[in-house]
């Protein structure tokens, strides 16, 4: 499966740890330069906006699925090539998993969980084969991993956690599933 359309989950926060814009921006600057699409939600804040300013500034695309309240809000960026208007969270979840070869999690809140578990509870009932890899910058992930392992061991999980998350505790592994 060719793998040129990169869907990315992250925060819209603009007050977090300055790591997670750099690993964001260096995410990025990597889709641009391998000529890919990065397909988000849209936003102008926090790590969804550096990641796409990333792509652009090194010649990537990039597709915005924008609920119309981000709209309404004048929360839409600039730099959108494509933009799919949603009318809610739910649709821009199905659009992106449509629209997206793989799905990136970067460190983020309640939004990125809910389009993290949208994808893997998809996937665990044949609706595609899809993976999504956490990016588990400094350990963020390290939580809901040990979270999920553990409903993993007490039978919650039918299907084996490997088949549909993998993660990526450096650059260099996050590149390698993405190029496999």
């Amino acid at each position: 499966m060719t793998k040129n359309r990169i869907g990315v989950f992250c925060a819209a926060s603009e007050r977090i740890d300055p790591l997670y814009m750099e690993k964001a921006e260096e995410l990025g600057a990597w889709i641009g330069s391998q000529g890919k699409w990065l397909v988000y939600g849209g936003s102008n804040l926090g790590l969804m906006e550096a990641t796409a300013k990333a792509v652009k500034a090194n010649g990537g695309q990039v597709m915005g699925v924008v609920p119309t309240l981000l709209e309404e809000r004048g929360r839409v960026s600039t730099l959108l090539d494509v933009i799919f208007p949603t009318v809610n969270l739910s649709d821009r979840k199905d659009l992106m998993l449509q629209e997206a070869d793989i799905l990136v999690a970067l460190p983020g809140g309640i939004g990125t969980l809910d389009e993290i578990f949208h994808v893997l509870a998809a996937g665990s009932l044949g609706y595609h084969d899809k993976q999504v890899i956490l990016y588990n910058v400094d350990g963020f992930w390290n939580g809901l991993l040990e979270f999920l392992h553990g409903l993993e061991a007490r039978q919650f999980i039918h299907h084996p956690l490997k088949e549909r998350l993998k993660v990526a505790d450096t650059f260099e592994q996050l590149v390698s599933y993405l190029t496999d």
